[in-house]
């Protein structure tokens, strides 16, 4: 047991502290500025027996759940606090990546109860079933009966969920359950370890009906074919900047509702001025969350690697100047000559970072290019390769969307000085 004092937050969101022999070390649930005493678990790691001088940034936890389920690691810290300190992470990404020059970012924070979003696990005990989050740093599943997080429309569902799959024949030991909250309703994903009965397939349209589920989905664990349809009632919808999507099952969404608005208004407000000549590639798009409100601005090509959200992508694009291609980003990039004729490059990669196709984008240069980004090591590496290519930056907007978790979103604005001079000056000479 020993006490010492805590100097900064980790990247996993963890106090952090240096000892007088230069050792660092890391304790969950403590804030910079707190003097903690401390002590080893028998799984080696440093744990806070008492805080003796706490944080005046140190609040209670909303949660009764907090410390026990690993969904949430900084529920202990004041919310503005915790957005500064995500801020400061997006910078700091920035700036490691070798941009001085650093605009003044723009930050906001999603409310509490907001996540539309949920990844579940479920594990049967006995005649009990239990429908959560893994505990932090293991494979134990805490039972979720209240979240501060989580939207309402999805915990009112848990308990009839809970009660049906403690019905399911073909949960054998463990499930995962994946829920998005579209616009027509809850949108339910099922991945057990058990093939469904006949029986399990009418529980679960009941189950649907009951609660006015559109559609639940269900795909069998290890299975690489695309899930089925178990039960539906009626149409899967979400309207996206006007347009209307009907996305597969287990689609990606941003977060929150609130953040899907800010996200796509950080972009809209990257943009560079644009003529009518102007394409716009987009990619990564999944379902169109960023290329309809792009498409609203300048013709749009997007590209996405998941056959199902590209399909329902192009199906939903009638009318717009949206063009839409499937295409495995990861292993058929987009090529240089192809990037460099863009009027911007629109790219939310997946987290971890854009990879083969950012080396086509340095090579192409083009003269604007807006980077959503999850993850702050991902956007270091590719932010890097932009500076060294000879990129600013111009703008920064940090959205808040994971309250409560040491995860961060922002979108950045990049532009190229002198693939703009180069195309003004054939501009003229034309």
């Amino acid at each position: 047991m020993r006490d010492v004092t805590i100097t900064y937050l980790g990247a996993q969101g963890d106090g952090g502290a240096v000892l007088a022999d230069g050792q660092t070390l890391h304790v969950p649930y403590t804030l910079p500025g707190e003097q903690v005493r401390i002590e080893r678990t028998a799984s080696g790691k440093w744990a806070a027996t008492e805080i003796l001088a706490p944080s005046p940034e140190r609040t209670e936890p909303p949660c009764p759940l907090f410390g026990e389920c690993g969904g949430c690691t900084l529920q202990h810290m004041d919310r503005a606090a915790l957005l500064v300190w995500k801020t400061d992470r997006v910078m700091a990404a920035l700036k490691k990546a070798g941009f001085s020059d650093l605009p003044e970012p723009k930050a906001f924070q999603v409310q509490p109860h907001s996540r539309r979003r949920a990844d579940l696990a479920v594990r049967r005990e006995g005649k009990e079933v239990l429908l959560g989050l893994h505990t932090r740093g293991s494979t134990d599943v805490i039972d979720v009966t209240t979240c501060a997080v989580l939207h309402p429309a999805i915990m009112d569902c848990l308990p009839a969920l809970r009660q049906t799959l403690r019905s399911l024949e073909g949960l054998y030991r463990a499930a995962d359950v994946r829920i998005n909250l579209l616009e027509s309703g809850l949108d339910i994903l099922l991945v057990t370890d058990g093939p469904l009965s006949t029986v399990d397939r009418t529980r679960l349209a009941t189950f649907s009906a009951e609660q006015g589920i559109p559609r639940i989905c269900w795909q069998r664990q290890g299975d690489q074919g695309l899930p089925e349809t178990a039960a539906q009632t009626r149409p899967v919808q979400h309207t996206l900047a006007g347009s209307t999507v009907s996305p597969p099952t287990g689609a990606f969404f941003q977060a929150t509702a609130e953040s899907e608005t800010l996200i796509q208004q950080a972009v809209l407000d990257a943009l560079p001025k644009l003529n009518k000549r102007d394409v716009v590639i987009e990619l990564y798009a999944g379902c169109g969350t960023l290329s309809f409100p792009l498409a609203s601005r300048a013709r749009v090509q997007a590209y996405e690697g998941y056959p199902p959200a590209a399909a329902a992508l192009k199906n939903a694009a009638g009318g717009t100047r949206l063009e839409v291609a499937c295409r495995d980003l990861n292993r058929q990039p987009i090529m240089a000559k192809e990037l460099a004729q863009a009027g911007c490059v629109v790219l939310d990669p997946p987290h971890a970072g854009a990879k083969l196709q950012m080396k086509q984008m340095v090579m192409g240069k083009p003269r604007s290019l807006i980077y959503v980004s999850c993850n702050p090591a991902a956007l270091t590496n590719d932010a890097a390769a932009l500076h060294a290519a000879g990129y600013r930056l111009t703008s920064v907007t940090v959205i808040d969307q994971f309250l409560w978790s040491a995860e961060v979103e922002a979108v950045c604005g990049f532009k190229h000085e002198s693939s703009r001079r180069s195309r003004t000056g054939l501009s003229h000479s034309g």
